[in-house]
């Protein structure tokens, strides 16, 4: 199953602990649009409010056969998991800082949109520049050995 979006500034920026998979609430125009690839997972995050757990910040480009009956592209989605998974996280959120995270957006086998979230841990200013740093050695390695096959 292909990826209809991810966001690969939550790998730079957090350190992923724990992963797990959870349906989102969309309007038709809002499921049109994610299987058309027009999503944006940017700057988006996930909370807990009032015992449910929502997507905010998350980008959904309007349908442009929707016209009058659009939806709003920034509109907070419900995510769907158990009450006792809800409950877990917020335990987790609360008690060791840690921050819900959307890394994914794919497509179940039966269709449906789902949402893989991440309890993650943010990276501080040095760990990001060690990963920077271990990227370009392996790239510069990598060069080098292409050129010494030449």
């Amino acid at each position: 199953m292909k990826p209809a979006a991810v966001n690969k500034k939550a790998y730079f920026n957090y350190e992923i602990l724990e992963t797990l998979e959870a349906g989102v609430a969309l309007l038709g125009s809002e499921v049109k649009s994610v299987r058309e690839g027009r999503i944006s997972m940017k700057d988006s995050y996930a909370d807990i409010q009032n015992g449910e757990l929502f997507l905010f910040q998350c980008h959904i480009s309007p349908y442009e056969q929707a016209n009058r009956l659009n939806h709003d592209p920034l509109r907070p989605r419900k995510l769907l998991l158990h009450r006792r998974e809800i409950k877990r996280l917020t335990g987790k959120v609360r008690e060791r800082g840690l921050t819900l995270v959307p890394t994914k957006v794919f497509f179940s086998e039966r269709g449906l949109v789902k949402v893989e979230i991440a309890l993650a841990k943010g990276k501080k200013q040095y760990e990001k520049r060690a990963v920077i740093k271990e990227r370009d050695q392996q790239r510069e390695a990598r060069a080098a050995l292409k050129n010494a096959r030449r």
